[in-house]
């Protein structure tokens, strides 16, 4: 990528790794909620529903600015994490990565409980009569059976973060080499005299990278349904 600036190839650098962080460790918890969301049955489950899903509703920018207020070094949490581990995520790249984490994460939610509501219970009830304990059906049974879904809501989840501008620069502002990624950089590209051939540049990857991921995320799924049998 000799044909762009140092700066710009920062830019794309910095998205890939803040969208394959955001993915990592929104993962985990999606699947932990889109499992307890369709097989759970609690008191004001719907609610939890409409919590987990505000971030799809919401305008990015306010997502950032309840970041900032939680996390930033004044926040209730953000304060604690200064204090007792010297750890500040506001205008760093891991609140950037926590921001795109927070936006990305109901779609992550959904591709997995989609892919677990269309997992028979029959099969989990047929290995506990046989005395397979709830976390070995699960580890067995439904996480295999579940995997095109956390598969293709991973990598989605993954292109959204290269995409990702509102969440990030209210919460991680726009910072050269450290939290400017490819839309901010994009942004500030259209902002400055004559940055026209650098922003159409940087658009140009960004729109090949959601392309190529989108279209991984389909391939990757219909091939693990094959191989399940699904």
């Amino acid at each position: 990528m000799n044909w762009l600036a140092p700066e710009e190839w920062e830019a794309v650098r910095l998205s890939l790794s803040i969208a394959f962080r955001s993915m990592a460790f929104g993962l985990p918890p999606a699947i932990a909620v889109a499992y307890l969301l369709s097989r759970g049955r609690f008191f004001g489950k719907s609610l939890v529903d409409a919590m987990v899903h505000m971030p799809l509703v919401l305008p990015p920018v306010l997502v950032g600015w309840i970041l900032l207020m939680t996390f930033g070094i004044r926040g209730p949490i953000g304060a604690l994490l200064d204090q007792w581990f010297g750890l500040r995520l506001v205008f760093t790249s891991h609140g950037a990565a926590l921001a795109t984490s927070v936006m990305s994460f109901p779609l992550i939610v959904r591709a997995v409980r989609l892919s677990l509501d269309g997992v028979d219970p029959g099969l989990e009830e047929a290995a506990r009569s046989l005395g397979a304990r709830r976390w070995d059906r699960f580890l067995t049974i439904t996480l295999p059976l579940m995997s095109p879904g956390i598969l293709s809501g991973a990598i989605t989840a993954f292109a959204a973060g290269l995409g990702e501008f509102g969440a990030v620069i209210t919460f991680a502002s726009n910072i050269p080499g450290e939290t400017q990624t490819l839309p901010l950089a994009i942004y500030t590209a259209v902002q400055t005299p004559g940055g026209e051939a650098t922003a159409a540049r940087l658009a140009a990857i960004s729109f090949s990278l959601a392309v190529l991921a989108l279209i991984l995320a389909e391939f990757a799924a219909r091939r693990l349904q094959r191989l399940l049998g699904r």
